[in-house]
């Protein structure tokens, strides 16, 4: 096939043998600006990939092997359990009502509500006029008593000696009269200090003392206001109202499904949203041992000290209680997982490569998971973002402290 040379050639179009002409020098390519463009290139998509593999935190020093430092954490064993909010309310330890026992007038109060009182503590005082009467009318007949008593047993005791030495010179039934007279007048002495005793009482029961440590919640009575006795009278009144507020209960329903957890003597956090969220320690003390047909929960309490008084009773409280608890479980931290579906950690080998390893997982803490296979105690498990590393990677691991046994 001919050329379109060949073919201008034979119709005269091109002379033999005469060079044809070159394109102008602004046609033809510039090799340097070429070279020039693929530079900027190079450096363009070199910049690109050193952005990427900093973002990724990988190291980037020339001709550099140095492994990726990976935060890590050793698998420990922990207190491991789970937790549910029981809301429940304060009350004091020990609460009385105190009444009066006998019917009188209040000559004394000298306590007032908030007052904190000791055991033994006089509270008020009670006047009882014919009360004192009966009183010094017991006691003088004890004295008429002790009288009738030495003469009788002084005629007694001579007649005896009498018989004694001058047999059948008394009558026998004189003797024995007389030794009835004694009888009589000791027994006459017994009872009279019996009515001195049951009016000293009653006297005794015009003071209104405090019979534990605690403070005044109520206070009904004022001086001069006419109390009944508490023992003979439906609208006999309280004076005052006492509560031991340095050790509180608190009772709390605890489900069905957790009774299996209750045992006395577990320790049971309390937090209380009035002062703050603050958190008291408590432990059970005891439990109904019954659960309640229709609320299907189990009332358990639980005593927590209150020295300074720091709660007050009737507030609303937030009982932590513990279940599924698991004591010395093996445990990792929860940045450790990326799925609690089919969990997988990376384990830092003894070669500090990444390995990756399933497991398997018991109880969930809000910052930690129970292991119960695939790990063993002491093995560093990397934590954070993996995105970074791959198994079979050389890293460098960092440890990052974990909290200490609960």
């Amino acid at each position: 096939m001919e050329t379109e040379d060949l073919k201008q050639l034979r119709a005269g179009v091109i002379e033999p043998n005469r060079p044809r002409t070159a394109p102008p020098a602004s046609r033809r390519p510039n090799w340097k600006v070429r070279l020039l463009i693929l530079f900027v290139l190079l450096i363009a998509g070199a910049g690109a990939v050193f952005m990427a593999m900093k973002s990724t935190g990988i190291n980037l020093a020339p001709g550099s092997q140095t492994p990726v430092t990976v935060a890590a954490a050793k698998v420990a064993r922990q207190d491991i359990y789970d937790e549910v909010p029981i809301p429940a309310e304060f009350r004091p330890y020990v609460e009385s009502e105190l009444h009066a026992m006998v019917t009188g007038y209040v000559s004394r109060m000298n306590v007032d509500f908030g007052d904190k009182v000791k055991q033994g503590q006089v509270l008020a005082t009670l006047e009882v006029p014919e009360l004192m009467d009966q009183l010094r009318n017991a006691q003088a007949t004890r004295q008429q008593a002790d009288a009738d008593y030495a003469n009788a047993h002084l005629i007694y005791t001579r007649l005896r000696e009498v018989n004694q030495q001058h047999p059948k010179l008394v009558a026998q039934q004189d003797i024995d009269t007389a030794q009835s007279k004694d009888a009589s007048s000791a027994a006459a002495v017994a009872a009279a200090q019996a009515n001195i005793e049951k009016y000293q009482t009653l006297v005794n029961y015009t003071k209104i003392t405090a019979p534990f440590d605690g403070v005044i919640t109520k206070r009904s009575a004022d001086p001069g206001a006419l109390v009944q006795a508490g023992t003979s009278s439906d609208r006999s009144m309280p004076l005052v109202q006492v509560s031991d507020n340095y050790r509180l209960r608190l009772d709390f329903p605890v489900s069905v499904e957790y009774v299996k957890d209750v045992h006395v003597g577990n320790p049971v956090t309390v937090r209380v949203e009035s002062l703050g969220g603050k958190l008291f320690t408590g432990r059970i003390s005891r439990f109904t041992d019954e659960v309640n047909a229709e609320t299907r929960t189990m009332i358990t309490e639980i005593e927590v000290d209150n020295p300074d008084l720091e709660i007050i009773p009737g507030m609303y409280t937030v009982v932590l209680f513990k279940y599924a608890d698991h004591p010395g479980a093996l445990s990792i931290p929860t940045e450790a997982l990326s799925d609690t579906k089919n969990p997988v950690v990376y384990v830092i080998n003894a070669s500090h490569e990444i390995e990756a390893r399933p497991v398997k997982i018991g109880v969930e803490m809000p910052d930690k998971f129970e292991i119960t296979g695939g790990l063993r105690e002491g093995e560093l498990v990397m934590i954070g973002n993996r995105s970074q590393v791959h198994p079979g990677q050389k890293v460098e691991p960092k440890l990052v402290d974990q909290p200490a046994i609960q």
